[in-house]
């Protein structure tokens, strides 16, 4: 049974930190992009941030950009979305994702087979 677990959320003011995990299992790990995806109270589903399989191409939506940086751990099948100078409107659940490939469209959410139950974060102003 594949299994993404999200942890790291938390309460947080806004201009702080925080840094989110996901740890995968039974799957092979560096066989999929790992995608970030947030949603807000009454929002749709959007994209955050992308890490490719080999690690060497990672994409960001506009409004995270130079805040937030993603990376992967392939031996210990681990992403992780480093979030600095949080705002407001960053509070959200977010999810991680696994999709066998993903390029420029890296936000289609279609793209993804697996997700995780997502973790809450709230960013206090």
């Amino acid at each position: 049974e594949v299994q993404l677990v999200e942890s790291g959320g938390g309460l947080v003011q806004a201009g702080g930190s925080l840094r989110l995990s996901c740890a995968a299992s039974g799957l092979t790990f560096d066989d999929y992009a790992i995608g970030w995806f947030r949603q807000a109270p009454g929002k749709e589903r959007e994209g955050v941030s992308c890490i490719n399989i080999s690690e060497d191409t990672t994409y960001h939506a506009d409004s995270v950009k130079g805040r937030f940086t993603i990376s992967r751990d392939n031996a210990k099948n681990m992403v992780y979305l480093q979030m600095n100078n949080l705002k407001p409107e960053a509070t959200a659940i977010y999810y991680c994702a696994a999709a066998w490939s993903t390029g420029s469209t890296w936000y289609a959410k279609d793209q993804y087979a697996y997700w995780g139950q997502g973790t809450q974060v709230t960013v206090s102003s």
